[in-house]
């Protein structure tokens, strides 16, 4: 594909077309102290219009030379302790994590226009919870992580399924199999931002921040 016609492309393309997305009104007044409670009326209301994997969400950190780096992940819960993912304490998020503790979470639901956004410092959970929190989830789950070396540089595609076809086994076998580097990461928020889309772009951004005091809430412009 030539340069222009990828320009083109782009310019071609919309975001937001009717009878794919519906904007919703939000008023931000009429919105929750907290953020937390916000946050699972719009992750249900996602669910309920059928976004796909509104789970999944991008995860921002930066290594100890402060290069920023992103990927998709997925969400494990959130409470009142906070935002949870999981990865291998050895891989690149994971030494990412080490070595600057804060991240930052997107999560994007476009089937309702909305955007989240969360940020804070990031505490490793203990090996029991985060064994726990492996073990609580598929088979699949468990052979992915038993397969480990992620971010490893690897020699083929056929060294990959050996190894996976062995985690599998051993998944299946030993479904408490332990797997030491995983690990429960836990964000605690320090900002959530909630966007949602209109049609005119007059966006509504209501920002939460944590203050001694408790949350305090202000408004962005878009």
């Amino acid at each position: 594909m030539a340069q222009e016609d990828l320009h083109d492309m782009l310019r071609s393309l919309r975001v937001w077309s009717p009878g794919v997305t519906e904007l919703r009104p939000f008023d931000p007044d009429k919105a929750p102290p907290t953020p937390l409670p916000l946050f699972t009326s719009w992750f249900t209301q996602a669910v309920e219009a059928g976004q796909p994997e509104p789970h999944t969400m991008s995860l921002a950190t930066a290594d100890a030379e402060g290069r920023p780096d992103v990927r998709i992940v997925m969400l494990h819960g959130a409470d009142a302790d906070g935002w949870t993912f999981a990865s291998h304490a050895t891989s690149r998020k994971g030494r990412a994590l080490a070595a600057r503790p804060y991240a930052a979470l997107a999560f994007y639901w476009p089937v309702l226009a909305r955007q989240v956004r969360v940020r804070g410092p990031v505490t490793a959970a203990p090996s029991p919870q985060s064994q726990a929190d492996l073990h609580a989830r598929s088979t699949g789950a468990l052979a992915a992580a038993l397969t480990g070396r992620q971010s490893e540089e690897l020699s083929s595609v056929a060294e990959l399924r050996e190894a996976s076809q062995a985690a599998w086994e051993q998944a299946r076998r030993n479904p408490a199999a332990p797997c030491p580097t995983w690990t429960l990461y836990r964000l605690r928020p320090e900002t959530v931002e909630f966007f949602q889309g209109d049609a005119e772009r007059r966006h509504v951004r209501l920002e939460y921040r944590r203050t001694e005091f408790g949350w305090s809430r202000g408004l962005l412009w878009p």
